[in-house]
């Protein structure tokens, strides 16, 4: 019978997160809040769940309703560390 280990998930990755951190701060902290902290105008990023992703990544790049398209400004690294920072700090881990 094969051995079947339980993958554990992998520490966070603190330099990706402070990266993140300093991409939401420069662009999205405007809309989106300070500290991840929605006014209500805008959806609540902390609510973001792993599942999100794609959607996130998608509306990052092409935009959607009031958000414009940031796919001529932010590299997918800047992306990637965006989510990074949210998952962080997200309600649900």
């Amino acid at each position: 019978m094969p051995v079947v280990w339980a993958q554990e998930a992998a520490p966070p990755d603190k330099t990706k997160i402070e990266a993140g951190e300093t991409v939401y701060n420069t662009y999205c902290a405007v809309c989106h809040g300070d500290n991840l902290v929605s006014t209500g105008q805008f959806p609540n990023l902390r609510r973001l769940t792993g599942k999100d992703r794609e959607k996130f990544e998608t509306t990052v790049r092409n935009g959607r309703n009031q958000m414009p398209p940031w796919k001529d400004v932010l590299s997918d690294a800047q992306i990637d560390q965006a989510w990074s920072y949210i998952r962080a700090n997200a309600n649900e881990k």
